[in-house]
């Protein structure tokens, strides 16, 4: 920022304006102004204008003096004072306007700056400073827009990855250290052993008694025939 305000002061254009209709307050405010007093010099502006608060001269070196003491938005105020007065002269509204442009710029209000630095290309498309400036000002927003998509692209990608990592079914500490259940065989009682014992022998005997009363039969033998 220290760059854009020594690139922006060397730009801040100035008016030869004739004094010789202003006050004596207002012709002091110009000789501390050319002797870099601006502190000074805004003092005599102002007591200028209590005099006579239509004077475009006294509001615009008045936004001069305020932007050298880096007081941007009471610089801004101002020049739109001294629009407000609508000059016939288009350098006069191109000058005000700008310096508008600078005293947005520096306060990083980028947009704004580029809208004054617009303004005042209409009412002087030859002014080279101001769209010299108008460029760098377009430049500082592309690239803080630039910024501000990466930035977002990031946000989304860390999002994208929490929704993922939250839809992973996770398995209850308690569950993970608990052993599974093996399958058991089924017990049998002593009584049911000896029930089964009891039906297979009687099953056996009941095949032995069967046996014995089926009748014998003898074996046929094969005749021969000579």
């Amino acid at each position: 920022m220290k760059n854009i305000f020594y690139i922006l002061m060397m730009s801040l254009l100035t008016l030869t304006v004739s004094a010789q209709k202003e006050s004596g307050d207002v012709r002091s405010g110009n000789r501390y102004y050319k002797d870099s007093k601006f502190t000074e010099a805004e003092i005599a502006y102002r007591k200028g204008l209590l005099k006579n608060k239509a004077s475009f001269e006294a509001n615009y070196n008045l936004g001069n003096a305020l932007f050298r003491q880096k007081k941007y938005t009471e610089a801004v105020e101002q020049y739109n004072n001294a629009l407000a007065l609508q000059p016939k002269e288009k350098t006069k509204i191109a000058a005000a306007l700008h310096n508008t442009g600078n005293s947005l710029l520096v306060d990083n209000k980028i947009e704004e700056s580029i809208k004054a630095y617009q303004s005042a290309l209409k009412a002087n498309p030859k002014d080279n400073e101001t769209r010299y400036n108008l460029a760098y000002a377009q430049a500082l927003l592309k690239k803080q827009n630039q910024n501000k998509d990466k930035n977002k692209d990031k946000k989304d990608q860390n999002k994208d990855k929490d929704k993922q990592d939250q839809k992973k079914p996770q398995q209850p500490k308690d569950q993970q250290q608990k052993p599974q259940p093996q399958p058991q065989e089924p017990k049998m009682s002593k009584e049911n052993a000896q029930q089964i014992l009891d039906a297979l022998s009687q099953d056996e005997k009941n095949a032995q008694d069967k046996a014995k009363k089926q009748p014998v039969r003898g074996t046929k033998k094969a005749e021969k025939d000579w």
